[in-house]
């Protein structure tokens, strides 16, 4: 197998530069980098990973820690993460906190403190000062998707907003009776993303003069089967039933689509449904939502870590930085009957 001697001879570089382009660490001109890569390629050169993390003291790899992979929101992050390390030259290992207390705290007090990871993104998870105390003393750059960490760069969403939009949605096209499917209580854990998004459609409905009703409100678990329950309880009602539900996730969303059908409901005529995420499944089901484009959070946070592992000379960025959302309209909102039958100028 061809050494870095022969790479090196063959682009007519130092081996010193062969070393940099091929490991991303320090500068090298673009034109030199390909010339070295195809010289490589070439010559069946493969970088020795021991070797690698001997002289630069990294393993080129990354810690992504989750608190749920099965989970569409948490799986698209992670997979948007691995192809951009991939496409950097690092590997990923991840870590699913999906088992309660014990795992977290092997994982931070452990796992990550081991010289296994160069760096770790923390998904939806609001990281103790303790937790981020033991990274950053052992120079493990971090970065945090979700919400904001004191002394750590966040990618941070404004649920409040995101919630606030799709109600507004909603009271746009003439709803005035409007169900919240939210977060139950014994989720409300790390950044409480229910009760943030709960807040989100509670200003919506205020700043619009209008209702907020406790029998208009059904807490679930942010998942299908969950959503299906609550909707149920919802629009099974004889009387006084909701014309339009916002739901705080696409899934508890889709869960009320499927409740709707089961009642004999029609969506929009019957009931309006909004959610959040653009899931994967949401234009299947001609979901109206708000998108918050998981995977590129994931490519977004590789992007701000590679910023970490190798800063440049300019100003530090800011610690925290608003992920972008977006109003996507479909099938499944409309306005209310009663308002189509009004006399047109009203409108």
């Amino acid at each position: 197998m061809a050494g870095i001697e022969e790479v090196a001879r063959l682009a007519g570089v130092s081996t010193a530069t062969v070393s940099r382009a091929l490991s991303g660490n320090g500068h090298v001109s673009p034109t030199t980098r390909e010339r070295v890569q195809a010289a490589a390629a070439e010559l069946g050169y493969v970088v020795s990973s021991n070797a690698s993390s001997l002289a630069s003291g990294r393993t080129r790899n990354v810690g992504v820690v989750v608190p749920f992979l099965s989970r569409w929101y948490f799986s698209s992050v992670v997979d948007g993460a691995e192809a951009a390390l991939l496409s950097k030259g690092y590997d990923l290992t991840l870590y699913n906190l999906s088992g309660g207390e014990e795992p977290r705290r092997s994982v931070f007090e452990h796992f990550l403190l081991r010289k296994r990871v160069d760096a770790v993104i923390a998904v939806a998870l609001e990281l103790t000062d303790d937790e981020v105390k033991r990274l950053l003393d052992i120079h493990k750059p971090m970065v945090g998707i979700g919400g904001p960490i004191p002394g750590v760069r966040t990618l941070t969403l404004d649920d409040v907003a995101v919630a606030q939009l799709a109600t507004e949605h909603l009271i746009s096209l003439g709803h005035t009776q409007i169900a919240h499917v939210g977060g139950a209580v014994e989720l409300d854990l790390d950044f409480h993303l229910g009760s943030t998004r709960r807040r989100g459609f509670e200003r919506a409905m205020h700043e619009a003069n209008l209702p907020i009703r406790d029998d208009l409100y059904q807490p679930a678990d942010f998942t299908i089967n969950g959503g299906y329950a609550a909707g149920k309880q919802l629009l099974g009602r004889p009387y006084d039933r909701p014309t339009a539900i916002f739901a705080a996730s696409d899934e508890m969303a889709i869960g009320c689509l499927l409740a709707a059908r089961d009642l004999g409901l029609s969506v929009p005529r019957d009931v309006s449904i909004v959610g959040i995420d653009d899931h994967e499944l949401a234009e299947f089901f001609g979901l109206t939502t708000v998108a918050q484009f998981p995977r590129q959070q994931g490519e977004l946070a590789v992007d701000v870590l590679m910023g970490e592992l190798m800063p440049d000379a300019g100003a530090p960025a800011a610690l925290d930085t608003e992920l972008p959302f977006q109003l996507i309209v479909r099938s499944s909102t409309a306005r209310p009957a009663e308002a189509d039958a009004r006399p047109s100028s009203v409108f």
